[in-house]
């Protein structure tokens, strides 16, 4: 880990002084552009004072310079920017190697309690393994990964493809860096997104009125015209004649411009750095089939995808210009939006399909460009090993979200058809987490993505948990009767999964205290009932409990239940936890000395 922390620093300070002498360099010349623009004002005066064309040649000239001037001192500018994101980018990414990562996307929105384990296993929220992993700028990228962490992958194929891609992309470090650098400005509103995609399906109203087509090339002649003749022989009245025609176009079309600068005006500042990172992606060469294919998907038209985007959202700008109360000229003298709606329209129709394309490959790019920094972060991850065998098996498996030097791993071995590890131990004793770092990592390798162990083989199956269940006032509903529907989803998703020709995916369940809102002896029989249930479904999983008494089942099971434990012992009256997983039922108790601690007098 400090050899992670000592790079990160490294490259911050690197970047951070690379910053610092190009804003420096910018600064130098921002007083240049000043006595240049002085200078030509004063010469421009003194040439007009000899001859007024040779001011005239002057302006041109100088605009035209100092319009190059002006674009190159903007270009150090935008640099120094961008090094200045892949400063903060490394002083984060030493920050979240401490597992301080506070500063990621949460991922909340995303987030349904009605999933089968999104809750329970802390995909999304703060301190989620979406916030540590999650390095996606963009709003389609994040809803990308999200999608990866909620529908598992269950063809093979797919699965390994994943890993190559990742496993180059984790080695890609500077690449990653930068690429998530041109991102870093991205402020993009799914709403607006949104409307964008409407836009396209909108069909156009310009390219197909001959009569606008045709009003668009006459009306900055028709203007030209009328400013000739006012300036020879007409009153300056009769110009306003020359106003009317232009003035009918505007009234006529008001309503549908106005619907389609509605549908576009949020993109322009989204694409534009869309294009920058579409950029990024078209310059490199990748080496993984995945990677690859999502590349060439860039590259189907005459041009490059970010040309293209980037010159939408130029066209975008231009309509935004109606916003400044000086728009109205520019209307009047060549109808300035109708111009730019029909260059919007233009673009569509070339590119209608190909928009929506681009944005797909950003967006996977981008959530596998996070599951490869995750893993730079955590070099002792591991790709799984994906199988057609119903069995499970992982060896030192840990939590992704504990800090590696408090995380305790586990070995685990288990068909996850008809069979269910039954856990025992006392309170704080580990089990709810052994629970959620099966079921995280579970996720994490049908993602695609490395797992926090040594080893691990996995076949296709859908996570079920019970562990948070809640009571839902708005719904009237009790704790004991939520995790009662809780239950039932899942026994109804196993029995599914053993019909013929049902496309329910093998189901692997994580129960935590089941049936916990009632008294003892309901409890253990339901307890008892429900697993019985279960494993007659073929049912596979884990179930943690404080119920002693259903270590029983074991020998009733004939191998279909293993009892395993997770104990804490009590040194010189000091809790000693190892949250080691063993054999067997629970023989410790530790509820009583916490209650002590407590201030709570219990009769011996």
């Amino acid at each position: 880990m400090q050899q992670l922390l000592d790079l990160y620093e490294k490259r911050r300070l690197e970047f951070e002084k690379e910053a610092g002498q190009l804003k420096a360099r910018y600064d130098r010349l921002s007083l240049v552009r000043l006595a240049l623009f002085i200078g030509a004002i004063l010469l421009t005066i003194f040439l007009w004072s000899l001859a007024w064309w040779w001011g005239i040649l002057f302006i041109a000239a100088f605009i035209a310079g100092f319009y190059r001037f002006v674009l190159w001192h903007q270009r150090i500018q935008e640099e120094a920017q961008h090094l200045e994101s892949l400063a903060r980018i490394n002083g984060y990414e030493g920050d979240a190697v401490q597992h301080k990562y506070q500063v990621f996307p949460t991922g909340k929105a995303f987030l349904s309690m009605d999933h089968p384990y999104a809750l329970d296993l802390d995909i999304f929220g703060e301190y989620s393994f979406f916030q540590y992993t999650c390095r996606a700028n963009t709003a389609i990228g994040q809803a990308r990964l999200a999608d990866y962490l909620l529908e598992p992958l269950i063809d093979g194929n797919a699965i390994r493809a994943r890993q190559e891609a990742i496993l180059e992309l984790r080695d890609s470090l500077d690449w990653r860096q930068h690429f998530q650098a041109y991102g870093a400005n991205a402020q993009d509103d799914p709403e607006h997104l949104h409307l964008l995609q409407q836009w396209l399906e909108d069909p156009p109203f310009v390219m197909n009125n001959r009569w606008l087509r045709l009003a668009l090339y006459l009306a900055p002649v028709w203007f030209a015209i009328g400013i000739a003749l006012w300036w020879t022989v007409l009153p300056w009245q009769i110009m306003l004649v020359f106003l009317i025609p232009p003035a009918l176009v505007i009234r006529k079309t008001i309503e549908q411009v106005n619907f389609t600068h509605r549908r576009t005006t949020h993109a322009g500042e989204t694409l534009a750095v869309y294009g920058k990172l579409i950029r990024q992606i078209e310059r490199h060469t990748f080496q993984s089939p995945l990677l690859r294919a999502l590349h060439d998907r860039l590259g189907r038209e005459e041009q490059p995808a970010s040309k293209h985007i980037e010159r939408l959202a130029y066209i975008i700008s231009q309509l935004n210009v109606r916003f400044n109360v000086f728009a109205i000229f520019l209307n009047i003298i060549g109808l300035w939006d109708l111009q730019w709606v029909y260059r919007l329209e233009k673009w569509k129709a070339g590119l209608q399909h190909s928009l929506p394309e681009w944005f797909v490959v950003l967006s996977e790019i981008e959530a596998l460009s996070s599951f490869g920094n995750v893993w730079y972060n955590n070099p002792v991850w591991i790709l799984p090993e994906w199988n057609e065998e119903a069995r499970l098996a992982v060896q030192n498996i840990g939590h992704p979200l504990l800090d590696r030097n408090v995380r305790v791993g586990n070995d685990l071995r288990m068909p996850t058809r008809g069979h269910i590890k039954l856990i025992t131990g006392s309170n704080m004793a580990g089990k709810s987490t052994f629970l959620r770092t099966i079921g995280l990592n579970l996720v994490m390798a049908q993602a695609g993505a490395p797992v926090c162990a040594e080893a691990m083989e996995f076949p296709t199956l859908q996570v079920y948990t019970s562990m948070r269940t809640q009571d839902a006032l708005h719904e009237s509903t009790s704790s004991f009767f939520a995790e009662l529907k809780r239950l039932k989803v899942i026994i109804e998703a196993v029995d599914a999964a053993n019909q013929p020709d049902n496309e329910q995916l093998p189901v692997f369940f994580l129960l935590d205290e089941i049936l916990k809102g009632t008294n003892s002896v309901d409890r253990h029989t339901g307890s008892a009932a429900l697993i019985r249930q279960l494993i007659r479904q073929r049912g596979g999983g884990l179930i943690a409990t404080h119920d002693l008494e259903l270590g029983g089942l074991e020998a009733e099971a004939g191998g279909a239940i293993e009892n395993l434990r997770i104990e804490v012992e009590i040194k010189d009256g000091q809790l000693d936890f190892d949250y080691k997983l063993k054999k067997g039922v629970s023989e410790s108790f530790n509820a009583t000395l916490l209650m002590k601690r407590m201030g709570i007098r219990i009769d011996e």
